[in-house]
């Protein structure tokens, strides 16, 4: 038996029971699925999260996310889920769990702002027999450094009155062959008692557990994900470069070389990287490894040839449009999606962005056309004011240039293709033409 302590066993019982309450706190693309996990085990949940305008819309049982509907927060509303932004009621739950953005400062440095922010505000409502998990990606050696002396300065002691643990969120906004329930979990615990609490709870809502010794080796599991696609997508990026100037098609040597059944896993360029995680996380692990005395160039690398991909692809919208007689400075120009990745509504480091930015900076006049959303959000980086154009025919023929960003299944490919007086394809969804251009 690892422990005999009443903390523990009382957790451990609530949780086979489901007697205990989970507090989630940030309700995003990781946070708002996890609560939902919850409830569908019978677990009685609280939801915490700074933006009011969220918590009215779940408390109504309104979505703010594409993927998740509206019925599926309606139904967790019937069961037993509060959204909130009271901190007092961290008081009132035996779960803590931070589902926090970890993004990074203009040097590529690490900015855990708002998960130490958050541990602040709920300092004064923690309680003994709490379990406290942080499912943010971050660098090897946060959850030690940071959550560890945090809970100590508060007067717990881990493992024996209190418990932390680490376990990286591994969702994928709108696949709909993965969820929260059948992706396995990776779980971590800073004592073999906090494993052990972390892995009983996270058994009661996921099929398959993988328990590892240390929160370094699951935070550093989380970056290896990331920095392992990163990495190949780079890879594949500057083939692409090369590809063109020797007049091949990548994707149709992509094809080729997926035949191959061992050895050979298929990665596709794109117009840059984009969501929270790979763009961002493999420099958490450069920056921790300089640290320690050692240059990451392989990743740095790498993340060098994803950045520079916007401005790749305007370089040929510009070299076509020149050949057309076309002034990059006095041309239309429409960008085709602007989420990260196709069928989802989510803008996380979207290369889009980017794209419209460097457009706007050479003075082409830019729309763009979405689907999932309506009008640009506001980020630390843009602020656009541009909203979604309506496309017909007519209206598609108008622009001197399109460039398919982000390759959304509802677009009508065909119409495009056929209306469309130049169109720069960095997703590979159009037949090669007269019109078009890879890139």
């Amino acid at each position: 038996m690892l422990s005999n302590n009443h903390f523990y066993s009382f957790l451990k019982k609530s949780f086979t029971t489901r007697s205990s309450k989970i507090g989630v706190i940030g309700l995003g693309y990781v946070g708002l699925p996890l609560l939902i996990r919850f409830v569908e085990e019978g677990y009685k949940t609280i939801g915490f999260d700074i933006d009011e305008e969220k918590i009215a819309k779940l408390n109504i049982g309104n979505s703010y996310i594409k993927h998740i509907p509206g019925k599926k927060i309606k139904g967790i509303l019937k069961k037993s889920f509060i959204g909130t932004s009271d901190w007092m009621q961290i008081s009132e739950v035996d779960v803590i769990i931070m589902c926090l953005p970890t993004p990074l400062k203009n040097d590529n440095v690490p900015n855990l702002q708002y998960i130490l922010e958050t541990l602040l505000m709920i300092k004064p409502y923690l309680k003994k027999g709490q379990l406290l998990v942080l499912e943010s990606t971050t660098y090897p050696g946060t959850t030690e450094e940071e959550l560890v002396p945090f809970a100590e300065q508060c007067g717990f002691n881990i493992g024996e009155n209190f418990f932390i643990g680490y376990s990286p969120e591994r969702e994928d906004p709108g696949n709909q062959n993965f969820t929260t329930r059948n992706i396995p979990k990776v779980v971590s615990g800073h004592t073999k008692v906090c494993l052990d609490v972390v892995k009983t709870l996270y058994d009661t809502i996921v099929d398959t557990i993988i328990p590892v010794t240390s929160t370094k080796i699951a935070e550093m599991t989380k970056i290896l994900e990331n920095v392992h696609r990163a990495v190949n997508i780079g890879l594949v990026n500057e083939l692409k470069i090369i590809a063109d100037k020797m007049n091949i098609d990548i994707y149709e040597v992509i094809d080729a070389a997926s035949t191959k059944p061992f050895g050979f896993t298929p990665y596709y360029p794109g117009p840059g990287l984009g969501g929270h995680c790979i763009p961002i996380d493999p420099f958490y692990l450069s920056w921790k490894a300089k640290q320690f005395g050692v240059e990451a160039r392989f990743i740095e690398l790498a993340g060098f040839v994803n950045t520079a991909m916007p401005k790749w692809v305007i370089g040929k919208l510009d070299e076509a449009l020149d050949k057309k007689s076309k002034s990059l400075k006095t041309a239309r120009i429409l960008v085709l999606g602007l989420a990260y990745k196709k069928n989802i509504d989510d803008t996380r480091e979207s290369p889009s962005l980017e794209l419209i930015n460097i457009l706007l900076e050479r003075g082409a006049e830019v729309d763009y056309y979405d689907p999932y959303i309506n009008e640009i959000p506001k980020t630390r980086k843009y602020n656009f004011f541009l909203k979604s154009v309506t496309l017909t025919p007519k209206k598609i023929a108008s622009y001197d240039g399109i460039i398919l960003a982000t390759d959304h299944d509802e677009f009508e490919y065909d119409i495009i293709g056929k209306n469309g007086k130049l169109i720069v394809d960095t997703r590979g969804r159009f037949r090669r033409d007269h019109n078009v251009i890879r890139a």
